[in-house]
């Protein structure tokens, strides 16, 4: 039988069409594209079904709804399909990318998110080429992952972080090896894959009641800014510190509102500002004065799969001292230890 994959179409640049204000997406356009595309027709493509969201979302609009949205909608059609292709804006699909392998429990087939620089309809664009790769990869190739794929890499969902605002080479995995590559031969790194779970039905974890965020330190910070961050409900926070995990130490009232908020059970994670490398807690006083207090480190995670390992976990847990221990441990292959 001919293998068949399932497109979620959420909306982004992959769809739009020209309009006086810029691109814009338009309900009915994409499929219109696909339809006329010779090449879906060729006996090496998957049959495929598309489902368009009303709204089409540029990604920028895209919330942890829209992410549980499309988590349901894979789930309900898992059965029927070799693979999932979620065409999504590039603005946020690191986050969703990161977001769907903690709710996706017990995935054993691809799920691919991808789109483009240029809409389809430009005569020179990259859309043509990342849609019908990840077809392919998602009808042929059976990895039980949440991937990422632009500009010839096969990436894992939650170790890509968006690189290049204007250039085809748009995303990366800075501290974790491409799941596959892509030349004249698709190339798939099943040594980087993480292995099969065990057959059972597709769950889906909802997340997104939590009160979690993120903020990125910078000189001259003061404490009030601080405090006011980390006031309630606030639950966890992903602190975006110096070098190998470092902060302002000898600001003293910057310390206590860290150490106040810890105490009323607020979790926070260490995670680096510099895309490679990884958080090391106790390589300068700086950092090891962070984990005295209760600073919990993100190891090597990105900072969008930290902030939704915390959706995920506060959504699951309500005990502080897991959650805490969980932040450390690697779930989907998001962290390095």
């Amino acid at each position: 039988m001919k293998k068949r994959v399932y497109i979620v179409y959420t909306g982004g640049t992959i769809g739009m069409q020209p309009t006086a204000e810029g691109y814009a997406p338009a309900p009915g356009y994409l499929a219109a594209q696909l339809a006329a595309m010779p090449e879906l027709r060729d006996a090496a493509m998957p049959d495929y079904t598309i489902h368009e969201y009303d709204p089409l979302l540029d990604s920028s609009n895209m919330t942890p709804a829209d992410w549980l949205k499309i988590a349901r909608d894979i789930a309900a059609h898992y059965a029927d399909y070799d693979g999932f292709v979620v065409l999504h804006g590039t603005d946020t699909m690191a986050y969703t990318a990161s977001a769907l392998p903690f709710m996706l429990q017990g995935l054993a087939k691809p799920v691919i998110l991808t789109g483009s620089q240029l809409p389809l309809w430009e005569v020179r664009n990259d859309a043509r080429e990342n849609l019908i790769t990840v077809m392919q990869i998602a009808a042929n190739y059976a990895i039980p992952e949440v991937c990422l794929y632009f500009g010839d890499k096969l990436l894992r969902g939650c170790r890509a972080v968006k690189v290049n605002a204007v250039g085809f080479d748009a995303f990366d995995s800075p501290n974790y090896p491409p799941l596959g590559t892509v030349g004249i031969h698709i190339d798939v790194h099943w040594e980087h894959i993480l292995p099969p779970p065990a057959p059972g039905l597709l769950g889906v974890q909802p997340i997104g009641a939590a009160h979690v965020g993120t903020l990125r330190l910078f000189p001259g910070m003061t404490a009030d800014f601080i405090t006011n961050v980390l006031r309630p409900p606030l639950q966890g926070l992903v602190l975006e510190t110096y070098g190998v995990g470092n902060g302002p130490v000898n600001n003293r009232a910057f310390m206590a509102a860290l150490e106040d908020a810890i105490a009323r059970g607020v979790v926070i994670v260490d995670c680096t500002q510099c895309l490679k490398g990884t958080v090391d807690l106790e390589g300068y006083a700086t950092g090891s004065a962070l984990a005295r207090i209760g600073v919990v480190s993100g190891y090597d995670m990105t900072v969008e799969a930290a902030l939704a390992k915390l959706f995920y976990l506060f959504s699951r847990e309500s005990d502080v001292s897991i959650i805490k221990q969980q932040m450390q441990v690697d779930l989907r292959g998001e962290l390095t230890r």
